[in-house]
Order: C-alpha cells, then structure tokens, then sequence
C-alpha cells in the first residue's frame, strides 16, 4: 500500500491545516507528490511540506485563495509545472462562521458572499483550472470535501450548511459533466477534531446528536475515505457520509 499513488500528483486546497493535512501527509506516504494550497495559513502549510519533504516524499506549498480565479488559474499551473502534470485534485479549502440558527438577522449579506466565494465558487474555479490537465491523465479524479451540514441543513451557521449542500450538488453536476474521463466524489463529514471547532467543543458536541459510534472523527479518518475515492474507479457522482452514525 505504500506505493499505491507512485507516480502521481495531486492538489490539495487547504493542505496545509487540518483534514487537508492528514490527506496531504496520507497521499504523500503513499508515493504522490502533494501540492499543499494555502490562502492564510503559510507556516502550517510550510510545516506539512517539510515533514513531507523530510520524511522522503516530494511536495510544495503553492498560495492561492481559491475564490479567485486568476489565482487559481496561476496555482494550477505552478503544480504543473512542477510535476509534469495533475492526476488528483482535493477541494478542501473552506470558511465557515459560526452563528445562531435562530437569529436570521445576525446574517449579513456579507457573510453569504464570503462563504459562497469560498467554498462554492472556489470548488467550480479549481475543477475547471484543473480539468485541462486531468484529462490528461488516465484513472483522474476530484474529491470534494462536504459537510454532512449540506445534509442535514444544520451546522455551524445557516450559510455555512448552505453552501455545503451546494458543493454536493456541484458534485454531482461535475461527475457529468466531466464524465467519463474525471470521476468527481465527495466526503461529507459530520464532526470532525480540527481547529475550526477551538473554543466551540460544546457546540460540535449538540451539533453531533447521538452518535452511535460514540465518537468523533479525526482528520486521519476523512484523509482515509478521501483516498479510497480518488482510487474508486467505480464510483463517481457519490456523496460519502463519514459521521459515525450521526444521521441514522
């Protein structure tokens, strides 16, 4: 299993911090040469590539905030260039705001603009970006990381599910539209440890409901599900629930 990405690249938004991370590190250990995106987060995406590097794997921190296009078009590139091509593309990069379901006017016009941008917009900018090139090569395909807020409708804010149901939908539009060449999949998360939830343990906690797991996810777990779909060479259009048992 150790060399079961040898040979191929991949991009990875958001690589640098988090779910990102853990499937960055992952692909990485398993052969790939990993193109860790960032927008904010430098130092960590800094650090991901070296422990990558320093562990014998090959990987480069690229910056790019993906509600850009010219941005990502410029980031596209660069990963190209670097490794001669892109076999694998992660969507990871996301924002969120955590706000009171309840309190409609606590949203701002603002607020949906931003979360939009982000984590719809910035999925279709780098699906496209990267298209070009992953028809280029045989067996490619695109992870979007969702949230299983896209399913329920709750979350950390009203926006924030929102847009994550719009990146399963995106999903399954772009698993048509770039069918049958890229195979287009997505992990919805329930709970997850990152950072995201600092200070607002309580909040995941009520949000989680009755897990019948009895715990909650960790990076290395989404990491895991995200590479068995890059491999999947039967599956394209599909939104994977990793909640341990949230919805049920």
């Amino acid at each position: 299993m150790r060399d079961e990405f040898h040979g191929k690249s991949a991009i990875v938004t958001g690589g640098g911090t988090g779910i990102g991370r853990a499937i960055s590190i992952a692909l990485a250990k398993r052969g790939a040469a990993v193109a860790v995106v960032y927008s904010q987060s430098e130092h960590e995406a800094l650090e991901t590539t070296e422990l990558i590097t320093g562990n014998g794997g090959r990987a480069i921190a690229l910056k790019a905030d993906v509600a850009n296009e010219s941005a990502v078009q410029a980031m596209t590139l660069a990963a190209v260039d670097a490794f001669g091509g892109i076999d694998y593309l992660v969507n990871n990069a996301g924002i969120t705001r955590q706000l009171r379901f309840d309190d409609l006017d606590a949203i701002s016009d603002e607020t949906w603009d931003t979360l939009i941008a982000v984590n719809v917009k910035g999925t279709f900018h780098c699906c496209r970006a990267a298209a070009p090139y992953l028809r280029e090569n045989p067996g490619s395909a695109i992870v979007n990381i969702g949230s299983i807020a896209g399913e329920t409708g709750y979350g950390s804010s009203l926006p924030y599910a929102v847009s994550k149901s719009a990146v399963h939908g995106l999903t399954k539009s772009l698993a048509r539209a770039l069918a049958p060449a890229i195979r287009v999949n997505c992990v919805a998360p329930g709970a997850v440890a990152t950072r995201w939830w600092a200070g607002n343990e309580e909040k995941m906690r009520m949000l989680a409901g009755s897990l019948a797991l009895q715990r909650v996810s960790t990076p290395e777990d989404i990491a895991e599900t995200a590479l068995m779909l890059l491999k999947a060479e039967s599956m394209t259009g599909q939104i994977i629930k990793v909640e341990n048992g949230q919805t049920l």
